[in-house]
């Protein structure tokens, strides 16, 4: 996402001699991706570990017997899943605040 949204600042029009637009275009850029990388891990993840519960609580409502066995198994499913939402959000973090493309953008534009 970060990728595709710095096709925006490269496009900006401004006056590169100050810099200040395409820094903020850039930063902006970077915000909504983090926004929408999040958003979407996010709702990808919640999707998954309803689909998890209810397939548990389904085989546990057809063998109860199992239910020891398959609450730890959901548990370990969803701490898998969970780990996707986590990776989301530290790229979200790392495109935030420590965007390794400002400093190549700001050369690009002859401001470094």
């Amino acid at each position: 996402m970060v990728l595709g949204f710095v096709a925006l600042a490269m496009a900006a029009e401004g006056n590169a001699a100050e810099g200040g637009h395409t820094v903020g275009l850039l930063m902006a850029a970077s915000v909504l991706a983090a926004g929408l990388g999040v958003g979407l891990g996010a709702l990808g993840c919640g999707v998954g570990m309803g689909m998890c519960s209810s397939g548990c609580l389904e085989a546990t409502a057809r063998n109860p017997e199992l239910a020891g066995k398959l609450t730890v198994t959901m548990f370990i499913g969803l701490a898998l899943i969970e780990a996707l939402t986590i990776y989301a959000l530290v790229i979200a973090l790392i495109a935030l605040y420590a965007n390794p493309l400002v400093a190549k953008l700001l050369a690009v534009f002859g401001l470094s």
